[in-house]
């Protein structure tokens, strides 16, 4: 054709009519594209285009007036249907309905009208020319590229955040588990029900479709109250704290050096301690009972020190006291201890203090002939109040320190 028209017939020109003259070659692209994986790019990226979900079904429909899958190479990619036409194959849609929609995608660039003088659509031969007037595909091959990556931008952004959401549903049942866990440890303080009102809330929030900012807060918040909570049950793992722990652990190791000996007393009991048996009635009251909702009061960080078999059998982090119990847990089977001793450990010990016990058995475990008889010993050592795991860890170190 010999000129190409811009203006639509008995239309008002606009920029949309003026940006598609003619495209130069170097714009268009090398390979045919398959039609229908284009649409389905375009589908994804259409709020990139503005476009909508019906102006995507009017595309639709004049995709299927051209005869090839393949849009591109040397075939003219101008199709030439009537309005009737149209309509039928968009399964009856009104005409002023499909005239809208056409319109929405001549000003998203993505076809372009090629009016004849009359306003008709149709394709005239002169000799081995073809002139053809309607409506051109070809600014949607051009712009095959520009979709394909809108639409992989699209993908990115929604893997984001999926992968947020994900973390941010983990992390509030992390936090509605520490709760009950705190609950349990320390009851009556404040901050559990306010892991459990959070926990509820971002429940319901997730219920609907939150964008990527909104879940960044909601993660921010969420890692704060986490933080919290496993400072509250597990205590700031702070240097000063640590050092000042330590010293009180020493101390209370040299005051009761003569009774406790490189494991507590298994064989020792009150009257070994100095203590006669018939008097521990007239001092029943000053004899702690067995706390089992109390976080010991040796640091965490001595115990890792003083075990350092355990990171042989258990490759896990343990920073934590639920992660040091995790890690009591699985080596408890290897060392013989039946699920009976272990449960009734925690019971008379509580969890934390248990799973101190069975991991310095571990670095012992060579000089313990039944490891799961000694844990039943110090069980009931401890629920008649008379064992404490501090001067158990600290005869561990003091082993080390002397080797």
């Amino acid at each position: 054709m010999e000129y190409t028209p811009i203006s639509p017939f008995m239309r008002p020109i606009s920029h949309a009519h003026l940006r598609v003259i003619e495209r130069p070659e170097a714009s268009v692209p090398g390979k045919p594209v398959n039609k229908w994986e284009l649409l389905r790019e375009l589908s994804k990226a259409q709020a990139a285009f503005g476009v909508s979900e019906r102006d995507l079904t009017v595309l639709q429909g004049l995709l299927s007036f051209f005869p090839d899958d393949a849009l591109g190479g040397n075939a003219e990619m101008v199709v030439f249907p009537s309005n009737k036409t149209v309509c039928e194959r968009l399964n009856g849609m009104p005409c002023s309905t499909m005239r809208r929609h056409l319109g929405r995608l001549v000003e998203a660039g993505l076809i372009v009208r090629r009016d004849s003088p009359n306003g008709k659509r149709y394709v005239r031969k002169h000799g081995d020319d073809r002139v053809t007037f309607g409506f051109d595909l070809s600014p949607l091959y051009c712009r095959a590229e520009e979709i394909t990556r809108a639409a992989e931008a699209v993908r990115e952004a929604e893997d984001r955040v999926r992968r947020l959401r994900e973390i941010v549903s983990l992390m509030r049942r992390d936090l509605a588990a520490l709760a009950e866990f705190g609950e349990e440890m320390q009851p009556g303080l404040g901050l559990w029900d306010q892991l459990r009102d959070t926990a509820v809330l971002t429940a319901r929030a997730l219920r609907r479709k939150l964008s990527l900012d909104e879940l960044a807060v909601y993660r921010t918040n969420l890692e704060v109250l986490l933080d919290q909570a496993r400072n509250a049950i597990d205590g700031p793992e702070t240097e000063d704290m640590n050092t000042n722990a330590a010293r009180s652990g020493h101390h209370h190791h040299n005051s009761t050096k003569d009774c406790i000996d490189l494991e507590p007393a298994l064989e020792k009991g009150g009257a070994a301690c100095g203590v006669p048996e018939d008097a521990t009635d007239g001092i029943e009251a000053t004899v702690d009972e067995p706390d089992t909702r109390r976080v010991p009061n040796i640091p965490l960080h001595l115990v890792i020190a003083a075990c350092p078999s355990l990171r042989t059998f258990y490759q896990g982090e343990v920073r934590h006291w639920h992660q040091l119990f995790d890690a009591a847990c699985h080596v408890r089977p290897a060392m013989g201890i039946s699920a009976s001793a272990w449960e009734e450990a925690q019971r008379c010990m509580g969890p934390e203090q248990a799973s101190i016990v069975v991991v310095a058995m571990l670095e012992r475990f060579a000089d313990i002939k039944s490891p799961g008889g000694y844990l039943r010993a110090l069980t009931s050592k401890a629920a008649m109040g008379e064992f404490s795991c501090g001067p158990m860890v600290m005869a561990l170190i003091a082993r080390r320190n002397a080797a």
